[in-house]
């Protein structure tokens, strides 16, 4: 399992448009047991973090 560890500069911060439904299901409500809701907000909060900060480390 690889870890990376980005340490980020300053207090800045990120967007993120989510719908009603992914953010609730991010606070612990469940809708029927679709799963696949909570899955699609944690995909756009990831690809907004990849896009904020490098996460490769520099080239030695």
């Amino acid at each position: 399992m690889n870890s990376q560890t980005v340490v980020a500069e300053g207090n800045g911060s990120i967007e993120v448009l989510l719908t009603p439904d992914e953010a609730l299901s991010l606070t612990g409500v469940e809708f029927n047991g679709n799963h696949k809701i909570k899955i699609e907000a944690q995909r756009k909060i990831r690809s907004a973090f990849e896009k904020k900060f490098d996460f490769n480390p520099p080239a030695r």
